[in-house]
């Protein structure tokens, strides 16, 4: 038997594509009595075999399981009461929110924290602009002076109105779809704000260069603003993925268009779903209607009006985005509510129940196109079922290895039990100095469980052991990965049925409260075993 050890480090890819489905009643209660052939699942319109089904009940927080007696000098305490089991984050999006929207949606989460977080709960707070960020915390005073820190922090936009006053959507419109009537629009206001008069000819050789060179100014500032909101939510849910527990993401934003950022907004999605990360989004502009906004100078009639019905099919496609990550990670997407209290209070709530259909799309070419999906249900009447929309299909397939990393790597950073192999979770710790020790993990597996597979007169296997420490705010503090070659004789294999065989390792750790996970993989029979533990160190 050879045995080696490696630091405990992943990454994720992709190939079986992943739809999490929230099916409601005509009362907006999540439903949890379907079964796999209640649902049709097409890609470009094709229908899908669907291949994995798992229904999916929200996790509520439960007890740590007991640290085991063992010889060592020292032995663990009884588990910390207030273990982490759930972790919201909460995003705002300050880059793209105004003064007023801010100040009461920043009220409102102030009062939904300090009501609504419970003790195994984790909380952090981040902007879209990464001007304010708390990781994750139990710290109440500290959530609520971050959240007094947030304000409007727009990134390229002007303050200032100018000649003429282009949105990006009307910008958009503009210069990258040739709208004639958008930029004739922009030309009447600027020719009113320059005070030039329309029937002069040479007033449209002034006025057209600045109208076209505004909607470039608005699509450059638009396109950063964009991405530069997607990439921090992205980076909020790769931060969430090592969170050793539920995993929200609570997004208030007056949302944001996205006219050239489809593959930007997959990652996210792709990202969320494998790290089981739910994105819940609150629209912070409360009810709003589709009225003129009287702070603007208005220099034309005509131009005014046209900008108006701009403006309003502009507010409109703003959300879009917001229930685009929300229904494709089975969370709640919030609008047209002045309650933002409990608008926080709904999103921060995770579905009682929902589903995960997986397929792997059949003649699929990895040339990274995006693909359309859309979900049925057979039995419809009265039910509303929200998934995602599409994926981007991949430019490599995973192999076995990636395929047995990523499992492994889902399965150390969540806080489900399984038990598919036997095995049992020992911690013990030696105190090395007064705020220091060395942590022992022990798996004890039981053999009778393990598949082995004969070759050349030995009984082989390949055991994969992943240990890992988490903090009490459920820090990912460390973990290894020791990887088990078994090449074992039948005298071997028959002396260690009975008995099992003990696997330990050693993390060296501060004094403080700890969360262990545990997570085992059998490489021939792909079976896999997570338990989870808990220590305090004095």
């Amino acid at each position: 038997m050879a045995s080696h050890d490696q630091p405990a480090m992943f990454k994720s890819r992709v190939n079986l594509v992943l739809v999490p489905v929230v099916v409601r009643d005509k009362q907006g209660k999540a439903l949890g009595n379907l079964r796999l052939e209640d649902f049709q699942l097409f890609d470009k319109g094709k229908p899908q075999i669907i291949s994995k089904f798992s229904l999916e009940k929200s996790a509520k927080p439960g007890k740590a399981a007991p640290a085991s007696e063992g010889d060592a000098a020292e032995k663990t305490t009884p588990a910390p009461g207030d273990i982490p089991e759930r972790f919201v984050a909460y995003l705002f999006d300050d880059v793209h929110v105004n003064f007023g929207d801010l100040a009461r949606v920043r009220d409102a989460a102030g009062r939904h924290m300090a009501s609504a977080l419970q003790p195994t709960d984790r909380a952090a707070i981040y902007t879209t602009s990464g001007q304010v960020a708390l990781d994750f915390t139990d710290d109440r005073d500290k959530l609520q002076a971050a959240l007094a820190r947030i304000q409007p922090r727009p990134l390229a936009r002007s303050q200032m109105q100018e000649c003429p006053d282009v949105s990006y959507y009307m910008g958009d419109l503009i210069q990258n779809k040739s709208d004639a009537f958008a930029l004739q629009s922009a030309i009447v206001e600027t020719m009113a704000c320059l005070n030039l008069d329309p029937k002069d000819p040479a007033s449209l050789q002034i006025a057209r260069p600045q109208a076209q060179a505004a909607a470039q100014r608005a699509v450059t500032a638009g396109e950063h603003e964009t991405r530069v909101a997607l990439a921090t939510i992205r980076d909020v849910v790769r931060r969430m993925a090592a969170m050793p527990g539920q995993r929200t993401v609570i997004l208030a934003s007056p949302g944001f268009i996205t006219p050239d950022a489809y593959t930007e907004v997959t990652d996210v999605l792709d990202r969320a779903i494998r790290a089981s990360v739910i994105i819940n989004s609150l629209d912070a502009r409360g009810l709003y209607t589709d009225t003129p906004d009287i702070a603007k100078l208005s220099y034309d009639a005509n131009a005014t009006s046209n900008k108006v019905q701009y403006d309003r099919e502009s507010s409109r496609m703003q959300a879009d985005v917001l229930a685009e990550l929300a229904s494709g990670t089975g969370g709640t997407f919030v609008q047209n509510t002045n309650d933002l209290e409990g608008g926080f209070q709904r999103v921060a709530a995770v579905p009682e129940y929902f589903y995960i259909l997986g397929f792997s799309p059949q003649n699929l070419k990895l040339d990274g196109s995006y693909h359309s999906l859309k979900v049925t249900l057979k039995p419809a009447a009265g039910l509303t079922a929200s998934a995602r929309r599409g994926y981007f299909a991949p430019k490599h397939l995973e192999d076995a290895t990636e395929t047995a990393k990523r499992e492994i790597e889902e399965a150390l950073f969540s806080r489900e039990e399984m038990s598919d192999i036997p095995v049992d979770l020992h911690t013990q710790f030696f105190k090395t100095s007064d705020d220091g020790a060395t942590l022992a993990i022990v798996a004890h597996l039981d053999m009778k469980h393990v598949l082995l597979r004969k070759e050349d007169g030995r009984n082989r296997n390949v055991i994969t052991i992943v240990s890992g420490v988490f903090d009490h705010n459920g820090n990912f503090v460390g973990g290894v990965t020791k990887t088990l070659e078994l090449r074992l004789k039948d005298e071997t294999v028959a002396r260690l049925l009975g008995p099992g065989m003990s696997i330990k390792t050693n993390i060296e750790v501060k004094s403080g409260a700890y969360a262990i996970r545990l997570v085992v993989r059998d490489a021939e029979g792909q079976l896999m075993s997570a338990q989870n533990g808990a220590v305090e160190i004095p």
